[in-house]
């Protein structure tokens, strides 16, 4: 039967197009969420249903020299953080860690050289670089670890306030399922959630519950609904802007991936 339509998720090939790879132009994209709290007003599914959605935006945005092969949405990622407030679902970063490295293993079996993560979920932050150094050093591959939220967004769509404070739940999440999946966003609930970091920046000269100089938190040490950023200032126009920005930014990860040349860059 002849493809109607172009693949790119893993499990849409057939066992014998994984023979003869070539390892400089196909990569392999492993994409992390998490299923956790999210406050009052978003699902505890909004991780990964704005990981679905951007990978879907991403891959409209595919040119035709780009092979690359998506697998399975990693839905269960580090959460500990906030595994005060129900259903929040978390794995110990010691089992990701094992999970997701033999994950590449399989991988690399396949004869795939090239790999990049793509993250969510700010929780899985350190996993990712524990488990991109190891396939480096076993498997020779390129590994590559990336979030959506490092490809920044249009300047100027979100307050500065919460470009600054709204990590988790807040303005940038929200306006963001308002565009993917409005219908699980309850707005009368949404907020305008202030982070304690900002008390942290007046009582300190240094720490910080974020950035360079940091203290481990739990959602809870921010505020105390588990969350922070503008919600209420949220809409599905911003997070439209938002999605089309950073999927942009994917793709253009994904030719300089393809551009470099594993024998240049890997000793």
């Amino acid at each position: 039967m002849a493809d109607d339509k172009r693949r790119v998720w893993w499990g849409d090939f057939r066992a014998p197009e994984f023979r003869d790879i070539d390892p400089e132009a196909v990569i392999a994209v492993v994409p992390v969420a998490a299923i956790e709290q999210h406050g009052p007003h978003l699902p505890v599914s909004t991780d990964t249903a704005i990981m679905e959605g951007m990978l879907a935006e991403a891959i409209a945005l595919l040119p035709a020299d780009l092979d690359i092969r998506i697998l399975p949405v990693q839905a269960v990622g580090k959460s500990n953080e906030h595994i005060r407030e129900p259903g929040t679902l978390t794995l110990s970063p010691s089992v990701l860690i094992e999970a997701w490295t033999e994950l590449g293993a399989s991988i690399a079996r396949a004869g795939i050289r090239k790999i990049v993560f793509v993250n969510s979920h700010g929780g899985n932050e350190e996993v990712m670089g524990i488990v991109t150094r190891e396939l480096r050093v076993c498997h020779a591959m390129m590994a590559v670890k990336t979030s959506w939220e490092r490809f920044g967004r249009p300047e100027g769509l979100f307050s500065p306030e919460e470009d600054r404070y709204g990590i988790h739940g807040g303005g940038v999440e929200t306006s963001l399922m308002l565009h993917f999946r409005p219908e699980l966003v309850d707005m009368g609930k949404a907020e305008n959630f202030p982070s304690r970091v900002a008390d942290a920046e007046k009582s300190f000269e240094l720490l910080r519950q974020t950035g360079r100089h940091a203290f481990a938190w739990v959602a809870g040490d921010l505020n105390p609904y588990g969350v922070v950023g503008n919600a209420a200032a949220a809409t599905a126009e911003k997070g439209r802007a938002t999605a089309k920005f950073q999927a942009e930014g994917f793709v253009r990860l994904l030719r300089d991936i393809r551009k470099a040349r594993l024998a240049d860059w890997l000793a």
